[in-house]
């Protein structure tokens, strides 16, 4: 994802990658893409953005096919967006449909703690037919390359998780979609198939080829992230997997 704020070690560039950014082009092993993949092309076009973006044309990006757009709200629990307010609202009225999404740092503290935070800072949800889901950014860890999984074990990571979506769904109503690679996730929780059911996946792949494999649990994926940066709409470039139409139930829940 993109990211920027100047760290505290808390804090760095979510979608644009910094320290992450090697990790997470071996992980995917592919390439970013310049353009929509041919296989993929009439599905609804979107981005996610995040601070390292600032002030968004959004006229501009819907002029250029957007429809949907994912919005860096939070990080771990000592971090917000200063250009959230200006990307969520901003592309709401440009009429564009918008959420938001949380960058998670799992040894920082617990999953309900920083879902807490989250929805209080933007992460909130109703079915108004214009809000995406609340949204879980869970990858490799950008500030310790030793300790990528954060120091937890598969089963903790996986109860991080749990935890965090619980406490999303008890304050908003919705289950968080989540963000994370097939590397990141079978590394990380042991390949968990305990999400699948009754959370989007939003997936990354920088690969023209498709989405390729999905996690454990997951049929199908319900964004895909084809490109990290290079695209023609600002920040990360998104497809969604259906139509106009069911990106609008998406959106109801």
């Amino acid at each position: 994802m993109a990211r920027v704020h100047k760290p505290s070690r808390q804090a760095s560039r979510h979608h644009n990658r910094l320290l992450a950014a090697s990790v997470a082009a071996l992980a995917l092993g592919g390439t970013a893409l310049v353009e929509i993949p041919v296989s993929a092309a009439a599905r609804p076009k979107g981005h996610d953005v995040s601070s390292h973006q600032k002030n968004v044309n959004w006229s501009r990006a819907k002029s250029k096919g957007a429809k949907f757009v994912y919005v860096k709200a939070t990080e771990s629990t000592t971090y917000r967006n200063p250009h959230f307010r200006q990307q969520y609202n901003g592309s709401r009225n440009a009429g564009m449909i918008r959420g938001a999404y949380h960058f998670a740092l799992p040894n920082q503290s617990s999953g309900k703690t920083q879902a807490a935070y989250f929805v209080r800072n933007g992460g909130g949800w109703r079915a108004d037919g214009w809000t995406l889901p609340p949204a879980l950014d869970i990858e490799y860890n950008p500030y310790n390359k030793k300790k990528k999984c954060y120091g937890l074990s598969d089963s903790k990571m996986v109860g991080w998780i749990k935890s965090f979506s619980n406490e999303v769904k008890r304050l908003t109503g919705r289950r968080p979609a989540i963000y994370t690679t097939t590397h990141w996730w079978k590394t990380c929780t042991g390949n968990s198939a305990a999400f699948g059911q009754n959370h989007a996946l939003w997936l990354a792949r920088y690969n023209s080829a498709g989405a390729g494999e999905l996690p454990a649990g997951w049929k199908f994926w319900t964004i895909w992230q084809y490109d990290n940066g290079s695209g023609s709409l600002p920040g990360d470039q998104n497809l969604f997997n259906g139509s106009m139409g069911r990106l609008k139930q998406f959106t109801r829940g």
